[in-house]
């Protein structure tokens, strides 16, 4: 059975993620099917399904990193790497519009996000400066880059920014949703297969590095399995705001787990339940979603912080802060 036939007619990218397409067409036939059986009218709209598999893929994929940079103090890199995704967003916008390449301005922003965070650790390692100074020069450079090429409005560069700044759930297109699940797919993968190594790095490079695990190799695979993530969650929550998944729902997992894989496993449940009571809120309540995604995970992360003081005060001191979370927990899971 040959490609779809509008695929005959559409650029190289669609023709290498049409298997991709087809899986969409079954989550759009399922979700329908849902709205129909439960009589939601969010689930009757194509856009409503893309933008629905993208918000449950990014809290997973958010969570997921968000831990280890929470554990080790690098929540703010997830900004620096958004602003970084704007400026390939504009880089795409701008080359479109001159040259017309053709190429989804997302695949620009994986491009220029992933050597933004190379950039970041080799700032670190060649000036000795901290990781904030690095990831601020970056962040500072990526969006005043993004805006000069914003500004010279090639091509009505600047029509429809928005939709990047502060996301946009019915922009959410076919070709976006499939290059997230291959963003999807490469983070969760790699995860699985290096979690031991950034584990051991994440708590103590030292001994890792003693232990001869390529402490700088693991440094580098992180901010860019970050940046792969931030470009992913850019679609829904918009530069200003993608950033807050990273951090706030595993701030809120950290309050009432009490090790490093509880705290993972109970932000991935936080953010899932913020994602989908976001985009539910935001499509009926006609709000952006981003906005309303990080306030509902924030309202999560306010009862968990009360849920976790309650407990203490009832004598219950099995849950841990990010402070008090260590590699010790789990040195019997493996």
């Amino acid at each position: 059975m040959g490609a779809p036939a509008f695929l005959l007619q559409s650029s190289p990218t669609d023709a290498v993620l049409w298997p991709l397409y087809w899986l969409l067409g079954l989550w759009s036939a399922f979700l329908s099917w849902l709205g129909g059986v439960t009589g939601l009218e969010l689930l009757q709209y194509g856009f409503m399904h893309r933008a629905v598999l993208v918000g449950l893929c990014i809290g997973v994929m958010a969570p997921l990193i968000g831990t280890f940079l929470v554990h080790r103090q690098l929540a703010l890199i997830g900004d620096a790497l958004a602003h970084t995704a704007f400026a390939g967003v504009a880089v795409g916008l701008f080359l479109n519009a001159v040259v017309d390449l053709g190429v989804s301005p997302y695949l620009t922003a994986v491009v220029v996000a992933m050597l933004s965070a190379l950039l970041i650790e080799l700032i670190s390692e060649a000036t000795d400066a901290y990781n904030d100074v690095s990831m601020a020069i970056v962040l500072s450079t990526g969006f005043a880059l993004g805006t000069v090429l914003i500004s010279l409005n090639a091509g009505g560069l600047a029509v429809g920014i928005n939709q990047y700044l502060f996301g946009n759930l019915s922009t959410v297109s076919a070709e976006n949703a499939a290059i997230l699940l291959v963003l999807f797919g490469v983070v969760v993968a790699t995860v699985a297969v290096t979690r031991n190594q950034l584990l051991y790095v994440t708590f103590d490079e030292t001994a890792a590095a003693v232990s001869g695990i390529p402490v700088g190799w693991y440094n580098r695979l992180m901010v860019m399995l970050t940046a792969l993530v931030v470009v992913g969650a850019m679609q829904i929550m918009g530069v200003i705001l993608v950033a807050a998944m990273l951090v706030v729902p595993v701030a809120s997992a950290a309050q009432v787990a009490s090790s490093f894989r509880s705290s993972l496993l109970t932000s991935v449940v936080l953010a899932e339940l913020a994602v989908t009571l976001g985009i539910g809120v935001a499509y009926y309540g006609e709000a952006t979603a981003g906005g309303v995604i990080v306030l509902v995970a924030v309202a999560i992360y306010v009862v968990t912080v009360l849920a976790g003081k309650l407990r203490s005060r009832l004598g219950d001191t099995t849950a841990a802060d990010v402070g008090r979370i260590s590699a010790e927990d789990e040195s019997t899971a493996d």
